[in-house]
C-alpha cells in the first residue's frame, strides 16, 4: 500500500477558512459590491488582506488560517513559515508542519522531524490538541508501515490505526478505518472477515474507498458470503461517488456480462483519464492512487479490447493499439494478468 497522510482534521470552532471569512460582515459586504470580480483569485486575496487585518488586531487563530490558506492554495514555502512561527502556540500548526516534513511539501522531506511532530500531538495533555489525536496516530501508523523516520513495524503500524480507528467512531480517524480494510486483506496470513469489518466500519462513515473494496468483497465472496446484488449496489454507489477503481471493476463485470455498449460509454469516459490526472482525483476522493491507476488501466484494457474485436463500437485495431499501450504503460502487472486471460481465451 503507497499511503497518504491524513487531512487537517476539522477544528470544533472553525472548519475552513470560509466559515471564518463568514462571520466577518466586511467581506460578506465586498463580495456584494464586487460580483464581477467573484473569482477564486480575488477571493483568496480578499480573504488574506482580511487575514492581515486581523492578524494586525492581534486576532491569534488568523496567523494559523492564513497558514491553512498558503497550504490550501499550494504554496507550499509560504505554509511552511507561517506554521513554523506559530508551532509552539498552536496544534494545528504543529500537526501541518508534521504533515509537511514527512512529505516534502515545501521543503526537502524530513520523516524523522514529521514524526517528532506528530509524536508532540499524541502526547499532548491540552484539549485543543484533542481532536488531532486520531488524525495524528493514522500518520504514525504510516511512518511505522513505510519504515520512515521510525524502525518498520507492521505491528506498531496496526496498534497505532487501531487507535485511530477507535472502534468504528465516526469523530475519529475513517481513513485509519478504511486502511485497515485494506491491511488485513494484504497482509500474510490474510484476515478477511476482519478486513471487511473494517471497510464497512469506514463505509458506514462516508469512506469512498471502503465502499469499492465492499463490492469487490461482496462480489469474491471474502470475509463475507458471495452476494452479486450487493456487490453491484456498493459498486455503482461508489463509483457515481467517483470511485476509479469501482469503475474500472464494473467495466470487465458489464465485459464478462456482454453489455458491450454500456462497456464502451463507461470505459471509454475512464480511458481518458491522464496519468497526470490521478494526484487531482486522489485529492477530491481521497482514494489511493495506486487504485486509480488500476482502475483506468483496467477502463483502458477493456475499452482496447471492444475497439479491436467491434464489440458495442466500430472496429479499430489502430486506436484499440493506443489503448492497449496506455494500459501497459499506466500498470504492468494488470495489463499482463489481463492479456493472459485473453491469450486463455477468457475475455
Amino acid at each position: 500500500m503507497n499511503l497518504t497522510s491524513e487531512k487537517l482534521p476539522k477544528n470544533p470552532f472553525y472548519t475552513s477558512i470560509s466559515q471564518y471569512v463568514a462571520k466577518h460582515q466586511k467581506f460578506f459586504q465586498w463580495r456584494k459590491e464586487n460580483t464581477d470580480h467573484y473569482s477564486h483569485a480575488a477571493l483568496v486575496d480578499k480573504a488574506l488582506q482580511l487575514l492581515k487585518e486581523r492578524i494586525r488586531r492581534g486576532d491569534a487563530l488568523a496567523y494559523f488560517l492564513r497558514g491553512q490558506l498558503y497550504f490550501e492554495e499550494a504554496w507550499y514555502e509560504e505554509a511552511l513559515e507561517q506554521f513554523e512561527d506559530i508551532k509552539d502556540k498552536d496544534h494545528q500548526a504543529t500537526y501541518q508542519l508534521g504533515v509537511m516534513y514527512y512529505d516534502g511539501l515545501g521543503t526537502t522531506a524530513d520523516a524523522e522531524k514529521g514524526v517528532d511532530y506528530m509524536k508532540r500531538i499524541l502526547d499532548s495533555p491540552c484539549p485543543k490538541a484533542r481532536h488531532l489525536k486520531f488524525a495524528a496516530a493514522f500518520n504514525l501508523g504510516r511512518a511505522y508501515y513505510e519504515g520512515k523516520g521510525v524502525n518498520q513495524s507492521d505491528e506498531e503500524a496496526e496498534r497505532l490505526w487501531l487507535f485511530a480507528a477507535d472502534n468504528g467512531n465516526p469523530k475519529a480517524s475513517v481513513k485509519a478505518q478504511s486502511i485497515l480494510g485494506l491491511y488485513y486483506s494484504t497482509k500474510e496470513p490474510k484476515e478477511l472477515e476482519k478486513a471487511f469489518y473494517w471497510h464497512s466500519e469506514a463505509c458506514g462513515n462516508g469512506n469512498l474507498e471502503s465502499q469499492g473494496a465492499l463490492g469487490l468483497m461482496y462480489f469474491y465472496g471474502e470475509g463475507i458470503h458471495q452476494d452479486t446484488d450487493a456487490a453491484l449496489q456498493c459498486l455503482r454507489e461508489a463509483a457515481e461517488r467517483g470511485n476509479i477503481y469501482a469503475q474500472g471493476n464494473l467495466v470487465e463485470y458489464y465485459y464478462k456480462m456482454k453489455f458491450y455498449t454500456k462497456c464502451v460509454t463507461f470505459s471509454k469516459r475512464i480511458a481518458d483519464y491522464e496519468v497526470h490526472d490521478i494526484p487531482m482525483i486522489a485529492q477530491v476522493t481521497d482514494c489511493l492512487p495506486e487504485f486509480i491507476n488500476r482502475g483506468i488501466a483496467m477502463a483502458s484494457f477493456y475499452y482496447a479490447r471492444c475497439l479491436q474485436l467491434g464489440l458495442g463500437i466500430t472496429k479499430d485495431e489502430a486506436t484499440a493499439n493506443n489503448y492497449y499501450s496506455k494500459a501497459c504503460h499506466l500498470n504492468p502487472a494488470l495489463a499482463n494478468e489481463l492479456h493472459s486471460l485473453v491469450i486463455h481465451q477468457r475475455i
